[in-house]
């Protein structure tokens, strides 16, 4: 016995009104259900935003557009944060160290 199964999922949507009717309207007009529009739409979709996130690569957006500033290690942010902490909560010497720091990631812009 061969049994065929429908290998679609069976959802329900809400649209506004006019969005239905214009949906109906330009199913009717290329000869689809309803259904197969929306399939077709939300497939197209889909690929499209597939594409474009793989094709777009990172750049880093910077205030004067020139990257991060140098000295700054943006894989070592964990130093800085550190720093921070032991300067606010009085680890000695911390406070001037991180003024060292600061001062010379200024000083090489």
């Amino acid at each position: 016995m061969n049994l065929w199964f429908d290998k679609r999922m069976r959802t329900t949507i809400s649209l506004d009104d006019t969005l239905g009717r214009a949906a109906r309207r330009r199913a009717r007009e290329q000869g689809l259900s309803l259904s197969a529009l929306v399939a077709q739409a939300l497939k197209a979709f889909l690929t499209e935003r597939k594409q474009e996130t793989a094709s777009r690569p990172f750049r880093l957006v910077t205030v004067r557009g020139g990257g991060p500033l140098p000295g700054v290690d943006l894989d070592r942010t964990s130093a800085l944060i550190v720093a921070d902490d032991e300067a606010a909560h009085g680890v000695d010497g911390a406070a001037e160290r991180l003024t060292q720091w600061r001062s010379s990631t200024r000083a090489r812009s």
